[in-house]
């Protein structure tokens, strides 16, 4: 019985010491970045750092065109984001509540954008949007983000569906309420944080794409393509690490908060369970 325990002690510092080096990994990039929007040196990096300068931040956000390109990015992800959650609700109550032939192939249909390679989608997109003679501008961007910020919206909503009462829904009307006053009462309080979660995650999605949007810009210029063309400049790597920053800050409140609000939200369920 000992050696048991001891090996589960054992088993236990060594998985957690996987997590950290797991974590470690994945977020050191991240901490590189970081440390080189610092470096007085505009032109190459060395460590450790020949000083420690903020002198770029000040430069990027003096930058018109990265500002416009901001600006870009969140109203193409504010858009994309009312489309998702208008779409991908309408979708899943479609699933959850009906049954048809092909439902499941409708539900495989729409999981595949977010599923397929970002530069196959793009390449589909582009054919698809060429085909009808659309010029590439800024809805066409909207259109491309929306066809994979359905699918968070989707699967966040049609898992609170499977986990609401029907017989909630059947009492409603049975009580002589209408379908608006069904989904503002009963419906929309059950999924309202799943909508909420799921809109963050779009956002954040929206955001920070680059591979779809470089198929549907044309000549439009949004944050994650100007950091890209940004690349070629080495005397601006400094300006191009201060932008990657604000992307992720962006992109990480988002997240963070759509993951609080689905752990609450799980936890809520099992209390009420």
């Amino acid at each position: 019985m000992p050696s048991k325990a001891y090996s589960g002690q054992n088993a236990s510092w060594g998985l957690k010491i996987a997590a950290f080096a797991g974590l470690l990994f994945l977020h050191m990039p991240i901490l590189i970045i970081f440390l080189y929007t610092l470096t007085p040196d505009e032109t190459t990096y060395t460590f450790p750092l020949p000083g420690i300068t903020f002198k770029w931040f000040g430069i990027t956000l003096q930058r018109v065109d990265f500002w416009r390109a901001v600006t870009l990015s969140l109203q193409v992800a504010a858009i994309a984001t009312v489309a998702a959650l208008i779409l991908g609700t309408l979708a899943a109550a479609a699933v959850y509540r009906s049954k048809f032939f092909g439902r499941e192939a409708v539900s495989f249909l729409l999981v595949l954008p977010i599923a397929l390679p970002g530069i196959v989608t793009g390449i589909a997109l582009r054919t698809a949007i060429g085909s009808f003679d659309i010029d590439f501008s800024f809805w066409t961007i909207i259109i491309g983000h929306a066809t994979f910020c359905v699918v968070v919206v989707y699967n966040n909503v049609l898992a609170r569906f499977r986990r609401m009462q029907g017989s909630l829904i059947e009492a409603s009307m049975d009580l002589g309420a209408n379908s608006f006053q069904t989904f503002r009462y009963v419906v929309f309080p059950n999924i309202a944080t799943a909508l909420l979660a799921g809109g963050m995650l779009a956002f954040a999605l929206s955001f920070d794409e680059v591979i779809v949007t470089t198929f549907t810009a044309g000549q439009q210029t949004t944050l994650p393509i100007w950091i890209f063309s940004q690349l070629s400049r080495p005397r601006d790597r400094p300006v191009t690490n201060v932008a990657a920053m604000f992307v992720m800050l962006i992109t990480f409140l988002p997240i963070f908060f759509a993951q609080r609000i689905s752990a609450s939200s799980s936890d809520t369920d099992g209390e009420t369970k």
